[in-house]
């Protein structure tokens, strides 16, 4: 046996756990004679979590859920294997489920064809879905269920106490997860997201990725102001809402006048006034 290694009461985060680093993170709450694992990561790492379980004296099958924050590869190609083993449900979103139960490699971002990225991701069946104001009980405790979309549009967080499982929604350095069109991400969502975890009374955040760490409202709000910026900024394609660079390129281009010259200096051809069918362009910044 080891010695189990709480990071706050009743939560245990086996990388720590572990002593070194597994992946993603993947949380431990065990209340009663009952515990949930939120997130599972790779496959790879799915025997030695279930080795570390054992050894902290917790019988597999007393695990009443196996709870995936959002469909990512990195979060849930383990699944499969533990579901086998704990012969436990999986629980996700109903945003998550077609891309879970499909094993789609595009949405889990399990294949990203330009950088030679190309894993399995088994299909698992979702047995119960969760969404915004369900509770999720574990023994004594209460896991309060968070839809904060952005990232993807079925990323979860969780409230227990002063503590908030943040998902993929902020990590301590102030970066998020990845915004990515192929990944439904939403940069106005995220914002959303962001904003009503600045506005919680929760003391410490439990990313899904790096260290937890404690409530620092002013890297919360320069991560929203960030955000705000990216809306606007062809960098991020069509999850921008809008690039106002090209509002200000059309009105040069229709005022006749070329660059560098003035109105005065060369003779202006009549501006095009005629509308612009944008019926058949990407959303976003890119039209």
């Amino acid at each position: 046996m080891i010695k189990r290694r709480f990071l706050f009461p009743d939560v245990i985060e086996m990388n720590y756990q572990a002593g070194h680093r597994l992946g993603v993170n993947v949380y431990l709450i065990a209340n009663g004679d009952e515990y949930v694992l939120i997130d599972i990561g790779y496959e790879d790492t799915v025997d030695e979590i279930i080795d570390l379980v054992r050894r902290m004296d917790f019988s597999l099958s007393s695990c009443k859920m196996l709870i995936a924050t959002h469909a990512d590869c990195d979060h849930t190609q383990g699944l499969k294997r533990a579901a086998d083993v704990f012969k436990a449900p999986i629980v996700a979103h109903p945003d998550a489920v077609e891309a879970l139960e499909s094993g789609d490699a595009e949405t889990t971002f399990s294949r990203i064809k330009a950088q030679g990225i190309d894993l399995p991701m088994p299909p698992v069946k979702v047995a119960k879905t969760i969404e915004e104001g369900d509770t999720i009980k574990v023994g004594e405790r209460e896991l309060h269920v968070w839809s904060t979309p952005g990232h993807t549009a079925g990323q979860l967080a969780f409230k227990m106490g002063n503590i908030l499982f943040v998902g993929d929604n902020i990590y301590r350095d102030g970066s998020v997860g990845v915004i990515d069109a192929h990944h439904g991400s939403s940069i106005p969502d995220f914002i959303t997201s962001l904003q009503r975890i600045l506005a919680d009374d929760s003391e410490f955040l439990l990313p899904s990725h790096g260290p937890v760490f404690r409530r620092d409202n002013a890297l919360i709000q320069k991560t929203i102001d960030r955000l705000t910026e990216y809306q606007y900024l062809a960098d991020f394609g069509t999850c921008a809402v809008s690039w106002p660079l090209l509002n200000e390129w059309e009105a040069e281009v229709t005022s006749g006048v070329l660059p560098f010259q003035s109105s005065g200096g060369q003779e202006a051809s009549e501006p095009n006034t005629s509308a612009v069918d944008k019926k058949e362009r990407l959303p976003g910044a890119l039209s």
